[in-house]
């Protein structure tokens, strides 16, 4: 790069922050990369020739391994890996018998 401005990539942790720790050497660990830690983000140093998917794929085993991926989901956004929860969308319940309207005429 021009400069020696190296690309920093991200990890936003967003509602997960109290599994910092674990991601950050969850990361180190299976990437062999630095990681530092912001104030809600995970920084790491892409000069290891770590590549954004390979980053994702990192961060979605992670939620996997700990058994969030109910509730959450990896998204890559330029830099930025984001974790986000799921959006729960709330179903209508279907009437299996609906209740007809009466069909005799009434004529008394």
């Amino acid at each position: 790069m021009l400069f020696g401005h190296k690309n920093k990539l991200q990890v936003d942790l967003g509602e997960l922050q109290n599994e910092k720790e674990n991601l950050s050497s969850f990361l180190q660990s299976h990437l062999q990369i630095s990681v530092a830690d912001s104030h809600n983000r995970l920084t790491v140093d892409s000069a290891a020739s770590t590549s954004k998917q390979e980053l994702q794929r990192a961060v979605t085993k992670f939620i996997y391994h700990k058994n969030l991926n109910g509730t959450h989901w990896a998204a890559l956004e330029n830099n930025v890996v984001k974790i986000k929860r799921f959006e729960r969308v709330k179903k209508e319940k279907k009437n299996r018998n609906p209740e007809m309207p009466s069909m005799i005429k009434h004529g008394w």
